[in-house]
């Protein structure tokens, strides 16, 4: 058990070496930008999925709680807005189909800009021989996950309308109180399909083959932070409101601030993920599509008088490849 834990304290301080040493910063920031635009076409395709089983109206409305209890009432409000605002006109056919397909590409653009962040985290990058046919397959990805969210909210609808029901059938058969057991499994819960959501995505977005192992590993110690990070989050929007001196806009301002600190978390636990393989013998290769991206922690430049000589060392296959000008 100690020896356990002393592994997992390691792995943590390498992760956060890791992290400290790149500037993913940017890349949260830039990802909390496309989320603005692809939030509506996301939640509408996750509506209209989920909604064939339960309805439309009874899905906005388990999608506006949720909104409601990460981030707030304001910012529920104006994401429902964004809904409304962006349904498709059902009446024209044509209109239809542009605006289905300007959902699903705005929609996918956020797991689409992930995926690129994803990659650098595992220096991998993208050589397709056709770039086309890779940028579609991307596309496909993105949207498979959408379906997957929606897939996965269907079921926390579900689980959560069975302990609504089991409540109150406890209630009426022995008068018992159960508020506390139900705040309890509905944690469980969405811990449970946090995990799942982050487990997909560390497999299905990335260009590299990634060992089962190391994505429950990695997708369970997101969830941790996640849902950690959550609580505190809502708990410093809620005190101190940094939003309010951006007057109508602070609601925008809100989402972004929290898809920013959102995606930082999932980055923390890509590396972990990461780290975890590393020092575990687990091995991540490239996929067929893609190689490993030389980084600055790879390559080292010797110079002399009359010869200039570059060694570039490949850390993960050990080889060296030597250029001479």
């Amino acid at each position: 058990m100690k020896l356990k834990l002393k592994e997992l304290w390691q792995t943590m301080k390498d992760t956060y070496k890791d992290f400290s040493s790149r500037d993913l910063g940017t890349d949260s920031a830039s990802l909390a930008y496309y989320a603005i635009f692809s939030i509506p076409g996301l939640l509408i395709i996750i509506i209209w999925v989920a909604g064939i089983f339960f309805g439309e109206e009874a899905i906005r409305g388990q999608v506006t709680r949720q909104i409601d209890g990460m981030m707030g009432r304001d910012a529920a409000k104006s994401v429902q807005e964004m809904i409304v605002n962006a349904m498709v006109d059902k009446k024209s056919f044509w209109m239809k189909v542009v605006g289905i397909a300007s959902l699903v590409f705005g929609s996918t653009t956020l797991f689409f800009q992930l995926q690129k962040s994803l990659n650098k985290l595992w220096d991998v990058e993208a050589t397709p021989k056709k770039a086309w046919q890779k940028y579609i397959l991307d596309r496909a990805s993105s949207l498979s996950m959408i379906l997957i969210i929606g897939f996965l909210l269907l079921i926390t609808f579900l689980l959560s309308t069975l302990i609504g029901l089991l409540n109150n059938w406890v209630i009426s058969q022995f008068g018992l109180s159960t508020f506390e057991l139900v705040y309890v499994a509905n944690i469980v819960i969405g811990f449970i399909v946090t995990t799942l959501l982050f487990a997909l995505m560390f497999k299905v977005l990335p260009d590299a083959e990634i060992p089962w192992k190391s994505v429950w590993s990695g997708a369970f110690f997101t969830s941790l932070l996640f849902t950690l990070g959550k609580y505190l989050l809502t708990y410093y929007f809620e005190s101190f409101k940094p939003t309010s001196a951006f007057g109508g806009a602070g609601s925008v301002i809100l989402i972004m601030m929290w898809i920013n600190y959102t995606c930082q978390l999932i980055f923390i636990g890509a590396i972990f993920t990461k780290v975890y393989s590393k020092r575990n013998g687990l091995e991540i290769k490239p996929s067929a599509h893609a190689k490993w991206a030389i980084t600055h922690q790879d390559a080292e430049v010797t110079l002399s008088p009359n010869v200039q000589k570059t060694i570039i060392i490949d850390s993960d296959s050990k080889k060296i490849h030597d250029s001479s000008i």
